[in-house]
């Protein structure tokens, strides 16, 4: 559990020019607690006869934090949620390795059956503030999402989508760096 930590501060530092050490995120980042208290209330989650105490730490760090995580839904590793007010992520949501999610966002359901009803969101993956993603779709690894872009349809590996309703847009291979755009050049992720 501590190298667990320790991977998640590292993350932090790694994607938040305001972290400026490792205690800053420890005690301030509301997105990484939030992040904290979901997994141990993810564990709860698992066990039938604790569900009910799951949704009372899942309601605890709302309050705390401000950020609304299901508990049952599921999130790799050394995912950052910046500034995390605000952020919904809903019960059948998965969430891949290395994802920053910013501020405002929501991985939304559209269906009030007991089916896959929220985003499957791939490795890598930028998702811009105020940024709604709804139903059961999913966005591939490296894809980049722009800030209060609502995604209805699913989004390719390297994919970009921005507007209302998104529009999604594949870089082209041989695109020239002079006319690069940020929001796709990898390299350039913190634009």
């Amino acid at each position: 559990m501590i190298e667990r930590v320790r991977e998640d501060l590292a993350a932090v530092l790694s994607r938040d020019p305001a972290a400026t050490s490792r205690w800053v995120p420890f005690f301030t980042s509301p997105g990484l607690h939030a992040l904290w208290l979901h997994r141990f209330a993810h564990q709860l989650w698992q066990i039938d006869a604790l569900r009910w105490p799951a949704r009372f730490v899942a309601l605890f760090s709302r309050m705390v934090t401000g950020v609304e995580i299901h508990p049952a839904a599921r999130i790799g590793r050394r995912v950052v949620i910046d500034h995390g007010m605000g952020v919904v992520i809903g019960e059948t949501a998965e969430i891949g390795d290395d994802v920053l999610i910013y501020h405002g966002v929501t991985l939304g359901g559209t269906a009030n059956a007991p089916v896959k009803r929220h985003p499957t969101i791939g490795d890598r993956v930028l998702i811009g503030a105020g940024a709604k993603i709804l139903g059961p779709l999913t966005i591939g690894n490296d894809a980049r999402i722009g800030a209060n872009a609502v995604v209805v349809s699913d989004v390719p590996d390297h994919g970009v989508a921005v507007g209302v309703p998104a529009k999604i847009r594949v870089p082209d291979a041989v695109e020239s760096a002079e006319h690069a755009d940020p929001l796709i050049d990898p390299a350039m992720w913190w634009i």
